[in-house]
């Protein structure tokens, strides 16, 4: 309805023209003064004494061929802005120290984004207004032209009056949009006032009628330092630099004096001189991180796929983009292009079934792998099969490998049998086995290992032929993977056993649910054996990131391994580093050995060997009683003290024997006089010998060397990596960027469905909506640009130099286009009747206008904030100023000075229109102001009442400004 009234105003100026009688400023060459041959486009000849009907006809044949081309500018446009999102979307790679974590590697934006909105993305979005500008002054031989100027000062009304009044009402009900950089928006805002103050007073107060040299490159020289300024606030250096640390700023932008330590915990929660980037960076994870925790609490049981297609649409959707993406999703959608996001997000899903199809392919080749490739065993188990396991490959194939053993530690012979043969699978086969066998003695040792490895591989054909499948040429049709080794491990079981943790420190994940925390017996595995273990907290709390937990874990007799379980309680954080321990306890022998004499045999062996020949010695000499009185005597002795309390230090003193816990003396006591059928102390007492006592000793169960193990709960590398590729598929530069030329031909060809911007991905009971079909409007409007997109396809991709080829061809085709439309929107005003001043500030710069408008009203309802919407409008039209002036009429002042001449401009209707702007500019911007009070809250959005009013007035403003200016041409009323 809006756009409806724009036209008709325009509708209404033509009828004003028409009206309009001439005055002292309107003389009856004015009639004609536009009629000339322009630069590209020659006059239709005869111009001259037509009649009304011919006039119609022409002016109505101009209308449309001059919209299309417009239509054609914004297609072209839309190449020019995604090229600019590419440049200004490039990252560098930032490292992070954090204490008591790793550096982490960032990517952020090499660009700043209020550098890159005043930069590159004004001149995208302005550089119809800023082109034509420059293209008139060339084409009237260096003379002042009324067409580009006034487009400039007509775009900005419309810019800033009417794409406003829009945006402030189509914000959902209920919902107000502010600025977030309020600094950066001042300044834009006043030098956009400013920039028009500026050409007033170059028109008609330092030197009416004339522009001099130094007035043109001063209103160039003012482009850097608007982009400096806003710079300068964006990142706030006069606050951080100049500001007493004394004093803080608001939530509304008030300083507000603090106490030193709120003042430290300020800057540690923020600290002086961060990047900026890695702020913004930061922010961004924490919305993504917020989403996904929205998304799942919405929907429960979703699988994780769905929630990362989701997430990844809804924070694109709902994520920080700019204003170059807004233009080309308005742009793409007006001519049937369909929803960038969904299509991106279509191409990816299609990218991850390319890999699928790839990895099917693969898997036609024939693996040979060892299932497992770890074997642990005791040193009783006899013999045992070692498993090789086959998978996929064509059908028919034999295949062949050989094995051998290699010693580790193990030594072939004395501990295993070595083996050495070939294994074939034929077409049916899926296991082979290699069996083993292990030498089982009665002497104690270590743990130890050997190798079984499996060389060699190949085929062989039907006819009998063997072959080296890698040799075949594409994909071998057989392999081995890796790895190709099997480890035994040959437990002792000579001996209670020693255990403990493999390692004093564990890294688990927060969204594995629990922990199962592996304890090992190595070193024998007699007897049934309890490990009483108990967790401690760290920086991780109990029932919060943990389940406390206390128990038992029980070893079997000939168990060998055994776990414990724990509770992990996900936080779903980004990043994450908390601790807490497991304790274990000393063990209980909870179930003995049933043949006494024969460990004790064992273990008298293995000491004999470790006394080496002082040992030899004396069991050579024990015949002889008097040699072993005194050494038994005292082993007696001591043996007695170790059972039952020493009333004599001395004598505990004296003893030889390692002290044995009292658990252990009461258990072994028990346990030795149930077997002898006694039960008093004195037998107990004489039923060992001081040799037993210490074989017994050694043979008890222990703990090893980790008997207590720190576990560190870590983020989620799979929900931190879901994170990250939002981030990643986040930056626009993915969504705009093309790679080929035949990617950017297939989108031209293709019609997609134009989605409403508020369309949802969800329908109301959270299903996923179909696809919707392209309706018939998308097919009209697909049909009528085709000739546009197939031309525009031949712009080299943005994947090209970073961009910079598809920026300059880009834009040397708006140029070429914006001269066309010069041409033509000139002589349009010669068939209807309209000067270029008028022309200009209605026609042509609602026609430059339109793609920012659509932009502008998606971006104020998807958007978060305001900055979109308003902020670059006011930034954009100092920027059209400052170089759609600057540079052409630089230009035009030197080449006349260069001539000795002057370059003449005329300020009459010109400066009466940028007077005008400048007011109702002024009244603009203090209403926007004033909206961000309590009572509004924002400057887009509010109350149903409060924004209605808002933008009627501001549309009230713009057709003032056209009203007036149009009078003013047309001398109707006085002017300059």
């Amino acid at each position: 309805m809006t756009r409806l009234g724009c036209w008709l105003a325009v509708a209404a100026l033509v009828a004003l023209a028409g009206l309009a009688d001439a005055g002292s400023n309107c003389s009856a060459a004015d009639a004609t003064r536009n009629c000339i041959d322009g630069l590209v486009v020659p006059i239709w000849r005869p111009f001259l004494d037509l009649t009304t009907g011919d006039r119609v006809l022409r002016g109505v044949l101009y209308f449309f061929v001059i919209a299309y081309m417009f239509l054609g500018i914004s297609i072209v446009a839309d190449r020019f802005m995604s090229s600019i999102e590419v440049i200004t979307s490039m990252e560098r790679t930032i490292v992070v120290k954090r204490p008591g974590l790793d550096p982490m590697e960032v990517q952020v934006r090499i660009w700043n984004d209020t550098v890159s909105n005043l930069t590159l993305m004004a001149l995208g979005s302005s550089a119809p207004e800023i082109l034509l500008s420059i293209i008139e002054v060339i084409a009237r031989g260096f003379e002042a032209g009324d067409l580009g100027p006034n487009t400039i000062v007509g775009s900005a009304a419309f810019n800033l009056f009417m794409i406003i009044a829009i945006c402030v009402v189509v914000i959902p009900k209920g919902e107000i949009r502010r600025q977030k950089h309020l600094d950066v928006f001042c300044v834009t805002a006043t030098w956009s006032i400013f920039a028009y103050v500026w050409l007033y007073l170059i028109l008609a107060f330092f030197s009416p009628g004339e522009i001099e040299i130094w007035e043109g490159l001063l209103t160039f020289v003012f482009f850097p330092l608007t982009v400096g300024t806003a710079y300068m606030a964006d990142i706030k250096i006069i606050q951080n630099r100049f500001l007493p640390h004394r004093y803080r700023r608001g939530s509304h932008g008030q300083m507000i004096a603090t106490e030193a330590e709120e003042m430290k915990m300020l800057e540690n929660g923020s600290p002086q001189g961060a990047d900026p980037a890695l702020k913004a960076f930061e922010e961004h994870r924490q919305e993504f991180i917020e989403l996904m925790r929205e998304i799942r609490k919405q929907n429960p049981h979703i699988t994780p796929t769905e929630l990362q297609k989701q997430a990844e649409y809804e924070m694109i959707s709902r994520g920080p983009k700019s204003r170059a993406f807004y233009r080309v999703q308005a742009t793409r959608r007006l001519i049937g292009g369909g929803d960038i996001v969904k299509k991106r997000i279509d191409k990816e899903h299609n990218k991850a079934l390319d890999a699928a199809q790839e990895k099917q392919l693969r898997d036609n080749t024939c693996k040979i792998f060892l299932d497992p490739a770890h074997y642990t065993v005791l040193e009783s188990v006899g013999s045992f099969d070692v498993v090789v396991g086959r998978d996929g490959g064509p059908d028919g194939l034999t295949v062949m490998v050989d094995y051998f053993t290699e010693d580790g530690t193990a030594n072939a012979g004395s501990d295993y049998i070595p083996v050495k043969g070939t294994l074939t699978f034929y077409p049916e086969d899926k296991h082979q086995k290699v069996t083993i066998e292990v030498v089982d003695d009665d002497v104690f040792e270590e743990d130890e290992h050997f190798y079984l490895r499996l060389t060699n591989l190949r085929v062989r054909t039907k006819d009998g032929i063997i072959i080296d499948p890698t040799r075949i040429g594409g994909l071998p049709v057989a392999q081995l993977e890796m790895p190709n080794t099997a480890t035994i491990m040959i437990l002792d079981d000579d001996h209670a056993g020693v255990f403990g943790f493999d390692h004093d420190h564990f890294q688990v994940v927060e969204n594995c649910g629990h922990l199962s925390l592996q304890m090992k017996r190595h070193s024998g595995a007699r007897g049934k054996v309890v490990i009483p273990f108990r967790t401690i907290e760290g920086t991780a709390q109990a029932d919060k990131h943990f389940e406390m937990k206390e128990g038992e874990i029980v070893f079997e007799d000939n168990q060998t391994e055994a776990t414990i379980d724990i509770g992990i309680i996900d936080t779903e954080q980004y990043e994450r580093s908390d601790y807490f321990y497991i304790e274990l306890s000393p063990p209980i022998w909870a179930k003995k050995m049933n043949d006494l004499s024969r460990i004790q045999e064992r273990f008298q062996r293995r000491m004999e060997r470790k006394r080496g020949s002082s040992v030899a010695s004396e069991s050579k000499d024990s015949n002889t009683e008097t040699a072993l009185a005194p050494t038994d005597k005292s082993t007696r002795a001591a043996s007695v003290d170790l059972l039952q309390p020493c009333s004599d230090p001395r004598r505990s003193s004296q003893s030889n024997s390692p002290h044995l816990t009292s658990r252990f003396r009461n258990r072994l006591g028990s346990w030795i006089a149930g077997m002898k059928g006694g039960n008093g102390d004195d037998e107990v007492t004489t039923a060992l010998t001081p040799s037993q006592l210490e074989i017994a000793e050694m043979g008890k169960p222990r703990l090893g060397e980790f008997t207590k193990c720190q576990i560190t709960i870590r983020e989620s590398k799979e929900f931190q990596g879901i994170v990250d590729r939002m981030i990643k598929n986040a930056n626009t530069r993915i969504m705009l960027g093309t790679h080929s030329w035949r990617e950017q031909f297939m989108e031209a060809l293709v019609v997609s469905a134009g989605d409403d911007d508020d369309d949802d991905e969800e329908g109301d009971d959270g299903e996923e909506k179909e696809p919707e079909e392209p309706g018939c409007m998308d097919y009209f409007m697909h049909v009528l640009t085709v000739p546009w997109k197939l031309t525009f396809a031949t712009i080299p991709p943005t994947d090209y130099i970073g961009g910079w080829a598809t920026f300059v061809v880009a834009i040397f085709m708006i140029g070429v286009l914006t001269a066309v439309v010069g041409d033509l929107a000139s002589q349009f005003g010669c068939w209807v009747g309209l000067k270029d001043a008028v022309t200009a500030i209605s026609f042509v710069a609602l026609g430059t206008s339109v793609p920012d408008t659509f932009a502008s009203k998606v971006s104020a309802v998807q958007d978060k904030y305001a900055d979109n919407a308003v902020g670059n409008v006011t930034g954009s039209n100092a920027v059209n100023v400052f170089l759609g002036i600057g540079i052409a009429w630089s230009m035009a002042a030197i080449y006349h000075w260069n001539k000795g001449t002057k370059f003449l401009v005329d300020p009459g209707n010109l400066g009466f229109s940028v007077l005008i702007f400048c007011v109702e500019a002024l009244l603009c911007i203090a209403v926007l102001v004033l909206r961000r009070s309590k009572k509004v809250g924002g400057e887009l959005g509010g109350p149903t009442a409060l924004r209605w009013m808002t933008s009627m007035f501001f549309c009230s403003l713009w057709f003032m400004y056209l009203l007036l200016s149009a009078l003013e041409a047309y001398c109707i009323i006085p002017g300059f």
